[in-house]
């Protein structure tokens, strides 16, 4: 066993010393409902040293709900039992996927490390979809520029070839460069789904977790980039409506489309801190050459534990290099027993 191995060995040890207990203490968490914490919780009216509202601290946005609400499905929320079962069903889709000899109980699978799986995810206030508005709670129909939009770039898709014939056909996340998670708007992924909110006077800084993107968010009122400035997430834009932090997001460079947008999309997040334990994070999307009207969606942040540990993502593991050289391989073994067979 060389250096290197023991090495890793040791601080995987590490890793899981800290992180299992985290994700078990995760799966103590109950759905979360808005009635329920208004209720229950007091409201908050912590502030910051310059007199904001206070939404420091760390934050998970796991949850089973989806973006659009399900096809045959007409009702806004679910009742409590149906959040039973769905979640149920979720979890035991989850523990299919599990290597045996992990843990059953945590629903941890060690060969896909670092996956949140059903530790913390739930439904979102028994809402049948995160959006809130239209109310059918469906995106909006696309209009004519999206649909060609979205047609030009599934052909173009389809001419490049199979995601393993070329490091430049893999998606953005697949390559390390960015992710839904990062937003705006900040989404929902299938693990490391958290957030470090840190504020100081004139900013708010948001650091995610997945490919540890960071956001600076100033809040002087200085003006929006040039339009020809072009970024990955896009420029924000701060202010305080009352409790509220309201962001407003543009300038998107369209190489990692939300929901097949285009450059011209804008994103108004708003973050209400209700109580100790949850931000109502809502967002609004504006994208007139993709979509027919603006629409909106909700979900909440909840309280979770720090710290948030790097991401090394691919640069770390190879993963890219790998997946290209296994699909060459599978290509060599493929053309060999063709040629046995005499199907040259």
């Amino acid at each position: 066993m060389n250096h290197r191995f023991r090495t890793s060995i040791r601080l995987l040890t590490i890793v899981f010393a800290v992180v299992l207990p985290m994700t078990a203490a995760l799966a103590g968490q109950a759905p979360f409902s808005s009635a329920k914490a208004s209720a229950t919780a007091k409201k908050w009216t912590a502030k910051t040293s310059d007199g904001q509202p206070d939404l420091q601290g760390y934050w998970t946005n796991s949850t089973y709900t989806p973006l659009q609400r399900p096809n045959g499905v007409t009702k806004e929320f679910y009742n409590p039992e149906e959040v039973v079962q769905i979640e149920k069903q979720a979890a035991g889709r989850e523990e299919a996927q599990t290597e045996p000899g992990t843990i059953a109980d945590v629903h941890y699978d060690f060969t896909q490390f670092s996956l949140d799986r059903s530790q913390s995810a739930h439904l979102t206030q028994l809402r049948t979809s995160m959006i809130v508005d239209p109310p059918d709670g469906r995106i909006p129909p696309a209009t004519p520029e999206g649909l060609k939009r979205q047609a030009d770039r599934a052909a173009e898709r389809k001419r490049m070839g199979a995601t393993t014939d070329a490091v430049e056909n893999m998606p953005a996340g697949t390559r390390c460069i960015v992710m839904a998670g990062s937003g705006p708007p900040m989404m929902p992924t299938g693990y490391n789904g958290n957030y470090q909110i840190v504020q100081a006077p004139g900013y708010v800084m948001i650091l995610t977790e997945m490919i540890h993107d960071v956001r600076i968010i100033p809040l002087d009122g200085r003006p929006q980039l040039p339009p020809n400035v072009r970024q990955w997430i896009g420029s924000s834009r701060g202010r305080w409506e009352a409790d509220t932090l309201v962001v407003e997001t543009s300038n998107f460079n369209g190489k990692n489309p939300f929901q097949n947008a285009s450059e011209a999309m804008r994103v108004i997040e708003r973050f209400t801190r209700l109580d100790v334990d949850t931000i109502d994070y809502r967002f609004t999307i504006e994208d007139e050459k993709t979509w027919a009207r603006p629409w909106t969606a909700s979900l909440p942040l909840r309280k979770t534990v720090g710290p948030i540990f790097e991401h090394a993502c691919s640069e770390g593991n190879y993963s890219v290099r790998n997946t290209l050289a296994g699909a060459r391989a599978e290509e060599k073994r493929a053309a060999e027993a063709a040629a046995k067979r005499g199907l040259k």
